[in-house]
Protein backbone atom coordinates (compact mmCIF):
# COMPACT_ATOMS: atom_id res chain seq x y z
CA UNK A 1 0.00 0.00 0.00
CA UNK A 2 1.27 3.24 -1.01
CA UNK A 3 2.00 5.84 1.53
CA UNK A 4 -0.38 9.15 1.75
CA UNK A 5 0.99 12.05 -0.34
CA UNK A 6 2.93 14.94 1.52
CA UNK A 7 -0.61 17.54 0.92
CA UNK A 8 -3.94 16.97 -0.53
CA UNK A 9 -6.86 19.06 -0.77
CA UNK A 10 -10.00 18.13 -1.59
CA UNK A 11 -12.90 21.15 -2.97
CA UNK A 12 -11.37 23.31 -1.58
CA UNK A 13 -12.79 27.13 -1.51
CA UNK A 14 -11.81 30.40 -0.28
CA UNK A 15 -13.40 33.74 -0.80
CA UNK A 16 -13.25 37.66 -0.05
CA UNK A 17 -16.38 38.60 0.31
CA UNK A 18 -17.96 37.68 -3.09
CA UNK A 19 -14.43 37.51 -4.98
CA UNK A 20 -13.71 34.17 -4.91
CA UNK A 21 -9.63 33.16 -4.28
CA UNK A 22 -9.39 29.60 -4.64
CA UNK A 23 -12.64 27.92 -6.08
CA UNK A 24 -13.12 23.90 -5.05
CA UNK A 25 -9.80 23.07 -5.93
CA UNK A 26 -8.81 18.98 -5.16
CA UNK A 27 -5.39 18.63 -5.79
CA UNK A 28 -2.62 16.40 -4.36
CA UNK A 29 1.21 17.28 -3.86
CA UNK A 30 3.11 14.89 -4.85
CA UNK A 31 6.59 13.64 -3.53
CA UNK A 32 9.83 15.98 -4.28
CA UNK A 33 9.45 19.64 -5.00
CA UNK A 34 6.56 21.21 -6.36
CA UNK A 35 5.98 24.89 -7.98
CA UNK A 36 2.13 26.75 -7.38
CA UNK A 37 2.46 29.05 -10.72
CA UNK A 38 -0.55 31.48 -12.06
CA UNK A 39 -1.02 34.92 -11.87
CA UNK A 40 -0.96 37.56 -9.34
CA UNK A 41 -4.49 37.49 -7.77
CA UNK A 42 -5.07 33.82 -8.49
CA UNK A 43 -5.39 32.64 -5.01
CA UNK A 44 -1.64 30.54 -4.72
CA UNK A 45 -0.71 32.42 -1.39
CA UNK A 46 -4.39 32.13 -0.16
CA UNK A 47 -4.09 28.14 -1.18
CA UNK A 48 -0.96 27.89 0.92
CA UNK A 49 -2.42 29.75 3.84
CA UNK A 50 -5.57 27.69 4.01
CA UNK A 51 -4.23 24.46 4.52
CA UNK A 52 -2.55 25.60 7.05
CA UNK A 53 -5.54 27.05 8.68
CA UNK A 54 -4.11 30.86 8.48
CA UNK A 55 -7.37 31.80 6.57
CA UNK A 56 -10.61 30.16 6.92
CA UNK A 57 -12.32 27.94 3.88
CA UNK A 58 -15.56 28.43 3.07
CA UNK A 59 -15.42 24.62 2.36
CA UNK A 60 -13.04 21.51 2.06
CA UNK A 61 -10.65 19.05 3.44
CA UNK A 62 -7.10 19.45 3.93
CA UNK A 63 -4.52 16.50 4.76
CA UNK A 64 -0.94 15.91 5.71
CA UNK A 65 0.30 12.76 5.31
CA UNK A 66 -3.52 11.66 5.41
CA UNK A 67 -3.93 13.14 8.38
CA UNK A 68 -5.55 16.42 9.65
CA UNK A 69 -2.48 19.23 10.59
CA UNK A 70 -3.16 19.03 14.36
CA UNK A 71 -2.00 15.39 14.51
CA UNK A 72 0.94 16.36 12.34
CA UNK A 73 2.07 19.83 12.83
CA UNK A 74 5.78 19.21 13.85
CA UNK A 75 6.04 17.82 10.10
CA UNK A 76 5.39 19.95 8.14
CA UNK A 77 7.40 23.73 8.01
CA UNK A 78 6.33 26.90 6.88
CA UNK A 79 8.21 30.01 4.89
CA UNK A 80 6.14 32.86 5.07
CA UNK A 81 6.60 35.96 2.83
CA UNK A 82 9.01 38.56 3.90
CA UNK A 83 6.53 41.04 3.44
CA UNK A 84 3.89 39.66 6.16
CA UNK A 85 7.45 39.35 8.94
CA UNK A 86 7.75 42.42 11.46
CA UNK A 87 11.70 42.48 10.99
CA UNK A 88 12.25 45.43 13.86
CA UNK A 89 11.37 42.47 16.25
CA UNK A 90 14.37 42.44 18.76
CA UNK A 91 15.73 39.01 18.16
CA UNK A 92 18.76 37.56 16.12
CA UNK A 93 19.32 35.70 13.14
CA UNK A 94 19.94 32.87 15.78
CA UNK A 95 16.82 33.42 17.78
CA UNK A 96 14.47 33.44 14.92
CA UNK A 97 16.10 29.92 14.01
CA UNK A 98 15.72 29.17 17.40
CA UNK A 99 11.99 29.08 17.17
CA UNK A 100 11.18 26.73 14.84
CA UNK A 101 12.95 24.39 17.76
CA UNK A 102 10.34 25.26 20.20
CA UNK A 103 7.75 22.77 19.98
CA UNK A 104 10.78 19.88 21.17
CA UNK A 105 11.53 22.16 24.29
CA UNK A 106 10.26 23.42 27.72
CA UNK A 107 8.77 26.13 28.05
CA UNK A 108 11.00 27.65 30.14
CA UNK A 109 14.28 28.30 30.82
CA UNK A 110 16.94 29.01 28.10
CA UNK A 111 17.41 27.45 24.87
CA UNK A 112 19.21 24.09 25.27
CA UNK A 113 22.60 23.24 24.25
CA UNK A 114 21.51 20.59 21.02
CA UNK A 115 18.44 23.03 19.77
CA UNK A 116 20.95 25.98 19.58
CA UNK A 117 23.27 23.74 17.62
CA UNK A 118 20.62 22.60 15.35
CA UNK A 119 20.19 26.39 14.80
CA UNK A 120 23.22 27.19 13.95
CA UNK A 121 23.46 24.48 11.55
CA UNK A 122 20.69 25.29 9.71
CA UNK A 123 22.20 28.66 9.43
CA UNK A 124 25.35 26.84 8.08
CA UNK A 125 23.55 25.64 5.37
CA UNK A 126 21.99 28.87 4.03
CA UNK A 127 25.47 30.81 4.53
CA UNK A 128 24.59 32.58 7.37
CA UNK A 129 26.46 31.11 9.99
CA UNK A 130 28.49 34.78 10.02
CA UNK A 131 25.11 36.36 10.79
CA UNK A 132 24.04 34.52 13.94
CA UNK A 133 24.73 37.13 16.37
CA UNK A 134 22.91 40.13 13.78
CA UNK A 135 19.42 41.65 14.77
CA UNK A 136 17.31 40.42 11.87
CA UNK A 137 16.04 44.08 11.06
CA UNK A 138 19.91 44.93 9.84
CA UNK A 139 19.90 41.96 7.75
CA UNK A 140 19.28 42.92 3.62
CA UNK A 141 16.35 41.69 2.25
CA UNK A 142 18.28 38.02 0.82
CA UNK A 143 19.69 37.68 4.42
CA UNK A 144 16.58 37.52 5.77
CA UNK A 145 14.90 35.25 3.69
CA UNK A 146 17.92 32.89 4.37
CA UNK A 147 17.43 32.95 7.88
CA UNK A 148 13.68 32.17 7.74
CA UNK A 149 14.85 29.23 5.40
CA UNK A 150 17.06 28.05 8.13
CA UNK A 151 13.86 28.20 9.80
CA UNK A 152 12.45 26.03 7.76
CA UNK A 153 14.79 23.62 7.87
CA UNK A 154 15.70 23.43 11.59
CA UNK A 155 12.39 22.16 12.29
CA UNK A 156 13.45 19.20 10.30
CA UNK A 157 10.03 19.60 8.68
CA UNK A 158 9.10 16.17 6.27
CA UNK A 159 7.06 19.07 4.25
CA UNK A 160 7.85 22.80 3.85
CA UNK A 161 5.40 25.30 2.43
CA UNK A 162 6.87 28.03 0.93
CA UNK A 163 5.03 31.14 0.04
CA UNK A 164 7.26 33.10 -3.25
CA UNK A 165 10.70 32.23 -1.58
CA UNK A 166 12.71 33.31 -4.76
CA UNK A 167 10.72 36.96 -4.58
CA UNK A 168 12.71 39.92 -4.81
CA UNK A 169 16.32 38.13 -3.73
CA UNK A 170 20.14 38.42 -5.23
CA UNK A 171 21.38 35.98 -7.57
CA UNK A 172 23.55 34.28 -4.24
CA UNK A 173 20.08 34.02 -2.43
CA UNK A 174 18.41 32.56 -5.52
CA UNK A 175 21.09 29.71 -5.59
CA UNK A 176 21.14 29.17 -1.94
CA UNK A 177 18.00 28.58 -1.63
CA UNK A 178 18.25 26.15 -4.72
CA UNK A 179 20.71 24.31 -3.27
CA UNK A 180 18.56 23.66 0.11
CA UNK A 181 15.54 22.72 -2.31
CA UNK A 182 17.74 20.01 -4.07
CA UNK A 183 19.31 18.91 -0.17
CA UNK A 184 15.88 18.47 0.57
CA UNK A 185 14.65 16.53 -1.85
CA UNK A 186 17.86 14.48 -2.12
CA UNK A 187 16.62 13.54 1.94
CA UNK A 188 13.38 12.51 0.87
CA UNK A 189 11.76 15.78 2.11
CA UNK A 190 9.02 17.51 0.06
CA UNK A 191 8.51 21.39 -0.63
CA UNK A 192 5.57 22.71 -2.27
CA UNK A 193 6.56 26.50 -3.19
CA UNK A 194 4.39 29.35 -4.73
CA UNK A 195 6.53 30.70 -7.56
CA UNK A 196 6.69 34.17 -9.57
CA UNK A 197 8.91 32.81 -12.11
CA UNK A 198 8.17 31.15 -15.39
CA UNK A 199 10.81 30.54 -16.54
CA UNK A 200 12.48 28.57 -13.60
CA UNK A 201 9.99 26.62 -13.52
CA UNK A 202 11.87 23.41 -15.27
CA UNK A 203 15.37 24.30 -14.07
CA UNK A 204 13.55 24.23 -10.19
CA UNK A 205 10.69 22.31 -9.68
CA UNK A 206 9.81 18.35 -10.81
CA UNK A 207 5.93 19.20 -10.56
CA UNK A 208 3.48 22.16 -11.00
CA UNK A 209 0.46 22.94 -10.00
CA UNK A 210 -1.54 25.71 -12.94
CA UNK A 211 -4.15 27.95 -10.61
CA UNK A 212 -5.81 30.75 -11.40
CA UNK A 213 -8.31 30.36 -8.54
CA UNK A 214 -9.29 26.79 -10.27
CA UNK A 215 -6.99 23.96 -10.63
CA UNK A 216 -6.11 24.44 -14.70
CA UNK A 217 -3.47 21.90 -14.45
CA UNK A 218 -1.36 19.51 -12.46
CA UNK A 219 1.26 16.79 -12.82
CA UNK A 220 5.01 16.69 -13.73
CA UNK A 221 6.88 19.53 -15.27
CA UNK A 222 7.13 17.92 -18.03
CA UNK A 223 3.87 16.44 -18.81
CA UNK A 224 1.82 19.81 -17.92
CA UNK A 225 3.87 22.97 -17.88
CA UNK A 226 2.82 23.58 -21.74
CA UNK A 227 2.27 26.69 -23.57
CA UNK A 228 -1.26 25.96 -23.92
CA UNK A 229 -1.81 25.17 -20.21
CA UNK A 230 0.08 28.50 -19.06
CA UNK A 231 -2.14 30.52 -21.40
CA UNK A 232 -5.17 29.03 -20.45
CA UNK A 233 -4.23 29.86 -16.86
CA UNK A 234 -3.32 33.04 -17.14
CA UNK A 235 -5.94 33.95 -19.15
CA UNK A 236 -9.22 32.66 -16.88
CA UNK A 237 -9.27 34.60 -14.32
CA UNK A 238 -11.63 37.29 -15.60
CA UNK A 239 -13.95 34.86 -17.32
CA UNK A 240 -13.88 33.22 -13.36
CA UNK A 241 -14.93 36.25 -11.62
CA UNK A 242 -17.76 37.12 -14.38
CA UNK A 243 -19.16 33.26 -13.61
CA UNK A 244 -18.77 34.20 -9.86
CA UNK A 245 -20.93 37.62 -10.08
CA UNK A 246 -23.35 35.92 -12.36
CA UNK A 247 -23.73 33.24 -10.09
CA UNK A 248 -24.25 35.58 -6.46
CA UNK A 249 -26.54 37.63 -8.59
CA UNK A 250 -28.55 34.70 -9.96
CA UNK A 251 -28.51 33.66 -6.30
CA UNK A 252 -30.10 36.95 -4.51
CA UNK A 253 -32.43 37.31 -7.64
CA UNK A 254 -30.85 40.59 -8.77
Amino acid sequence: MSAPEPLSVTHLTVAYGERPAVWDVTWSAPPGLTAIVGPNGAGKSTLLKATLGLVPALSGTVRFFGRPLEEVRDRVGYLPQRASVDWDFPASALDVVCMARYPRMRWWGPVPRRHREAAREALVQVGMADFADRQIGKLSGGQQQRVFLARALAQDADLVLMDEPFAAVDAATEAAIVTVLRNLAARGRHVVAVHHDLGTVPEYFSHVLLLNARVFAAGPVKDVFTPENIGATYGARLALLEEARVGASAAGGG
